[in-house]
């Protein structure tokens, strides 16, 4: 099977040809600010550098920042409509209520509380109002909003508040946007809500995003499906991805952890990706990314939804450097790099500058640097590899060293020995494991919610049922599904037999 693989980072572009279980051809090219045009240069070139039959290839894997730089960047977000379900409970802490300020200014958006939702015994705290819904529905209609994000008490329980609202929505709005909370988030009010919200004010940017992709690969001559990269190192179709934008929120560096995995044939390390910008710090378990089990914040707003755990530090190939004794970022040039670095003619001292004069690279000129001393370097050298120390260390869960991979364009970084390392190891294509870790990738299905009055051998069954009818949604090739994570957990303060099962299956692209 052949694959093309790309992922966005803020520096550069990168793209491969896997052709089975080999990487054929490779190739960098720098991230263009609108993202899409880079991506369509990346595949222009790594047609042209394999000399591939475009009609042979049988998927394209695409990682791209183009939904987390939205809200960083607070731009290309669409008006949403905000519906809570909870009242009389919820009524003092509305939605947007813990967003930063600017972010809530530049998102357009409507409130609406409702009746309803559940005690955190699966009990309705009230009936749930379906007259109201379809006035609010009504409301929602006449305003021209066709995005809406609806999060009712304890959903994560049982959604039936969430998808009757839904119901009436799609009834009385044909071909509006819905985003039901308990799709996404977990328990806990806000934070559910918030990725709600997030999700749908990226709807039409996914659309715009998508059919930019699609247009690039007819425009390379090739007629493949093509997928979207996810934040649990595996891929969606892209129209199913539209629905969830979200879920490529980090999904760069656990590419870059799935690529290293596979590079080097390990299942459980510590994953260093050093790129031009920063440096991201994950563990690999079972193959794939270390899940965050708690509250993880999107340009400011606070989710709790599934995310890889990850360190990211000030620390790539574009980080400037600055006096002296040196200090290190976290300020970098990005992707501005061939016209900053002085290596390649421009003012600015960055790690890439401190690379070359020390032998670790051939970049650019290199008697531009040569005025470099080796105090200097000893020190920006000795600071930049206790920060790499320091993040290992903070990533840790266990005491013991722990085997290293190094990846990413800025890999050259990494020493041989660090303390708290059994092993630093360079694997080959070391410098594209993330446009790898895309192109290998499987499709995912998970299931996190709450089973009441199942036996626990019931609950985990049922759970798995269901992840795997996600996965296959997905794209996933059912007679390949595999479970690779199942966690339970009894919650004694519910009534009868209440269990939270999480279950993830993976599968091969069907």
């Amino acid at each position: 099977m052949k694959r093309i693989g790309i992922d966005v980072g803020g520096t550069n572009t990168d793209a491969v040809l896997v052709d089975g279980a080999a990487i054929a051809a490779s190739i960098k090219t720098p991230t263009t600010e609108d993202v899409t045009s880079g991506v369509a240069e990346a595949l222009r070139q790594i047609v042209a550098r394999s000399a591939v039959d475009p009609a042979s290839i049988d998927a394209v894997m695409i990682g791209t920042t183009h939904f987390t730089n939205a809200v960083v960047q607070r731009r290309d977000l669409m008006p949403v409509a905000a519906i809570r379900i909870g009242l009389p409970a919820s009524a003092s802490l509305p939605p947007f209520c813990d967003w930063p300020e600017d972010l809530a200014a530049a998102l357009p958006h409507d409130i609406y509380m409702l009746p309803g939702g559940h005690e955190y015994d699966g009990r309705p705290i009230v009936p749930f109002d379906r007259d109201t819904m379809r006035e609010t529905a009504m409301r929602i209609r006449d305003s021209g909003v066709r995005s809406v994000a609806i999060s009712a008490l304890f959903s994560p329980l049982t959604g039936e508040c969430e998808d009757a609202a839904a119901d009436i929505l799609g009834d009385v709005c044909p071909g509006i946007d819905i985003t039901r909370s308990h799709d996404l988030g977990r328990i806990g009010l806000l934070e559910r809500e918030n990725v709600a919200l997030l999700n749908a004010c990226l709807g039409e940017l996914a659309r715009k995003t998508t059919r930019a992709f699609v247009s690039a690969l007819a425009d390379s001559g090739i007629d493949a499906p093509l997928y979207l990269t996810q934040n649990d190192g595996t891929v969606m179709l892209a129209e199913q991805a539209e629905a969830f934008p979200v879920y490529s929120f980090a999904s760069g560096p656990t590419n870059s952890m799935r690529g290293a995995a596979f590079l080097s044939r390990l299942d459980d390390a510590v994953v260093v990706d050093v790129g031009g910008t920063t440096t991201d710090i994950g563990f690999l378990r079972h193959g794939f990314p270390r899940e965050a089990n708690n509250v993880v914040e999107i340009g400011g707003v606070r989710t709790l939804f599934r995310m890889p755990d990850l360190l990211s530090l000030g620390l790539g190939g574009g980080t400037l450097v600055d006096g002296d004794p040196p200090t290190i970022g976290p300020a970098s040039t990005g992707y501005q790099i061939t016209s900053r670095a002085l290596v390649f003619g421009g003012s600015e001292l960055t790690c890439t500058d401190l690379a070359v004069a020390r032998g670790l690279i051939d970049l650019g000129d290199r008697s531009r640097v040569a005025h470099l001393d080796d105090g200097l370097l000893t020190a920006a050298f000795a600071r930049m590899h206790r920060m790499i120390e320091d993040g290992v260390d903070r990533m840790k869960t266990e005491a013991g060293d722990v085997p290293l991979i190094a990846v990413g364009g800025g890999c050259f970084l990494v020493p041989d020995r660090l303390d708290g390392v059994s092993e630093v190891i360079q694997v080959p294509h070391r410098e594209v494991a993330n446009a790898v870790g895309a192109a290998i990738a499987q499709v995912s299905g998970e299931v996190d919610q709450i089973f009441r009055d199942l036996s626990r051998e019931a609950a985990i069954d049922q759970a798995r049922q269901l992840a795997e009818e996600r996965a296959v949604a997905f794209g996933a090739d059912a007679s390949t599904l595999k479970v690779v994570e199942v966690e339970d957990l009894p919650l004694s303060y519910l009534p009868g037999n209440s269990l939270r099962t999480r279950v993830r299956v993976v599968g091969d692209i069907g």
